[in-house]
């Protein structure tokens, strides 16, 4: 029976089932979000996608396919670091640096728009998640500690948070990307944006990222995911690695709460409309994405059948990189 089953919905079937089984928790408890409890299911969940990478490469080397041996599962699904390496690290240092660049940019436009109020002086709402008094003093400088917490996000956060992101990376830009080519670039792009989004149910629809809209945060996060799997998307054809696309997402994961440091407690961020997960972001993350595959095109490598894929009517092997300039 396992045989019948096409790779693309056995990879589907263990990364969502899974999310939905550790998920389980936070559904038959009162866990809230920024509990401990939601935390760790989130984490948990960050590792589905790469094991419905490895269900599939255990399928495939049970049924006897060739092109299974690690080496070129590695080349495969991106875990090498392409035809050109200095541009493979060039891009993960774009993924690191750059995305703390765009989240920034998203609050300085958010306040230009009158959609965020901030307050860099007092860090009022930074001094509220500490649960210090209003009235009282900050731990340090309000400078200082804003500087701390920048440093932190931009230089070593991102390394930690590329850990798990990784998990999610294999699956959504390693292997599924590529697996969607027949699509077309853009149509592979929007649908694993829009499968990336919804493999986050099991949390949206909590409210996770959007706390102040409840359910209705699930196709909130989907948008998020669609404009900003594009330019992870880029970020995986561009190098033909998947290593830029996991530090790009650690990065945003490290960095997207910076909006929630600067913020004015009087008047707190509305987060499905300012700052990098807000429609604001959202919108920058598109014409961004939009500029790179402008300037720099990639598209998504055809699959190429193997003879025992194309016996059962699969598409299983396709090139280790993408097309790069054109």
């Amino acid at each position: 029976m396992l045989r019948r089953i096409p790779d693309l919905w056995l990879f589907l079937s263990v990364a969502f089932g899974l999310s939905w089984f550790f998920s389980l928790p936070v559904w038959f408890t009162d866990a809230r979000i920024g509990e401990p409890l939601f935390f760790l299911v989130a984490l948990t969940m960050m590792f589905t996608p790469a094991l419905g990478v490895l269900a599939v490469r255990a399928r495939d080397r049970r049924l006897g396919r060739p092109g299974t041996t690690w080496r070129e599962w590695a080349g495969r699904t991106g875990l090498r670091l392409g035809e050109r390496r200095g541009r493979t690290f060039a891009l993960i240092a774009l993924g690191w640096f750059g995305v703390p660049v765009l989240v920034i940019v998203s609050i300085m436009l958010s306040a230009a728009l009158g959609l965020l109020s901030v307050d860099l002086q007092g860090l009022s709402l930074l001094r509220e998640s500490l649960a210090a008094p209003a009235a009282g003093p900050l731990p340090a400088d309000s400078s200082v500690l804003l500087a701390v917490q920048l440093a932190a996000m931009v230089l070593i956060a991102p390394l930690i948070n590329s850990i798990p992101a990784f998990g999610e990376e294999w699956g959504w830009r390693g292997w599924l990307l590529p697996r969607l080519a027949p699509l077309g670039t853009w149509r592979a792009l929007l649908a694993s944006g829009v499968i990336w989004g919804v493999w986050h149910f099991p949390l949206t629809l909590r409210g996770y990222n959007y706390p102040d809209l409840g359910a209705w945060a699930a196709p909130m996060f989907v948008v998020l995911c669609v404009t900003f799997g594009a330019l992870l998307g880029w970020l995986r054809l561009y190098s033909g690695s998947v290593w830029p696309a996991v530090v790009g997402h650690g990065s945003l994961n490290a960095s997207g709460g910076l909006i929630m440091l600067v913020g004015d407690a009087a008047e707190p961020p509305v987060l499905a409309l300012a700052g990098i997960t807000g429609l604001v972001g959202c919108v920058l993350l598109a014409v961004v994405s939009a500029m790179l595959f402008k300037s720099r095109p990639v598209e998504v490598p055809v699959p190429v059948a193997s003879p025992a894929a194309r016996s059962e009517g699969e598409e299983n092997r396709w090139p280790t990189t993408a097309t790069g300039d054109r």
